[in-house]
Parts: structure tokens; C-alpha cells; sequence
């Protein structure tokens, strides 16, 4: 039976590197929405826009996913997952492929990750976006915690 990773944290909380790690020891396929991004839309998109055009690649990895999921094959999907509803529903529709689902949390304390942000924005990685000060904060605030049950089911 193959598993579902779901990866649960805000940018900078360590996703990609576990993700990577997942993908050689699991062994996974690892969908990444960021690094679709600038393939598909360039490096310059408009900040008012990066949603707009996450939202596309999102649905198509997740058909990705459940094929390959249907084929056996593990995945790690790194979209965040930030609210509790999200992380239900592709709980679900993983569930619905016949695969195991485990959400893994990367929690990090609020002043480290806005620093480990702050050193990316510094000399960003390739497929990743600049964070300022007010989007990290207003991220922070709506990011909803996995509860202890969701991180055990």
C-alpha cells in the first residue's frame, strides 16, 4: 500500500529538505508547487498573482499524485497545508486511492523560522519566493497547527 505525505509548515520551516529526504529513503515521488512555478509562469510573477497561479499547479500535481498513488507508488506533496479543512480533504482523497496518508508537521518557533527565512531572502534558493516582514506575520496568523490526533491517524 503506498503513502501519502502530506507536509505540513510554513515557507522556511524545512518541507523541501525533508521532502528530498522522503523522496530517496521512502522512496517518493515529490511534488513541489514552487519548483512548477517559474516553468510555467516565469521568475517575475507579480506578487498579487502567486496564488492565482499556485492554485492550477496544485490541482494538477494532486492528479499526478492520485495516478501514481493508484500505481503504487509513494508521494510527497509540499503544499503547506496550512489549514485543518485542506489537510482533511487530501487525507480523504488519499485515502480514497487506497494509499496510507501521514501528515508530518514542521514546527518551528516563530522568531527561527522568520530568521531562516530572513537568510533565504538574503541569496534566494532557485523555485523559491522572496517573504517579507508583513507576509510572514499574516501567514503566521492564519496557519492553523495539526492537533496531535491528525499527526497520529
Amino acid at each position: 500500500m503506498p503513502t501519502l505525505y502530506l507536509l505540513c509548515g510554513l515557507p522556511g520551516s524545512g518541507k523541501t529538505t525533508l521532502a528530498r529526504k522522503l523522496e530517496r529513503e521512502a522512496p517518493a515521488l515529490r511534488l513541489c508547487p514552487d519548483e512548477w512555478m517559474a516553468p510555467l509562469f516565469g521568475t517575475n510573477i507579480p506578487r498579487d498573482e502567486l496564488d492565482s497561479h499556485r492554485t492550477p499547479v496544485e490541482t494538477v500535481q494532486w492528479q499526478v499524485a492520485a495516478a501514481a498513488l493508484k500505481l503504487g507508488v509513494n508521494v510527497v506533496l509540499e503544499n503547506g497545508f496550512w489549514a485543518r479543512a485542506e489537510r482533511d480533504e487530501f487525507r480523504r482523497k488519499g485515502e480514497a486511492t487506497g494509499a496510507t496518508v501521514e501528515v508530518r508537521y514542521l514546527e518551528v518557533p516563530r522568531d527561527e523560522l522568520w530568521d531562516r527565512l530572513s537568510r533565504r531572502n538574503a541569496d534566494l534558493p532557485p523555485h523559491t519566493f522572496q517573504v517579507t516582514k508583513a507576509e510572514f506575520d499574516e501567514w503566521w496568523a492564519l496557519f492553523e497547527a495539526p492537533s496531535s490526533e491528525e499527526l497520529s491517524t
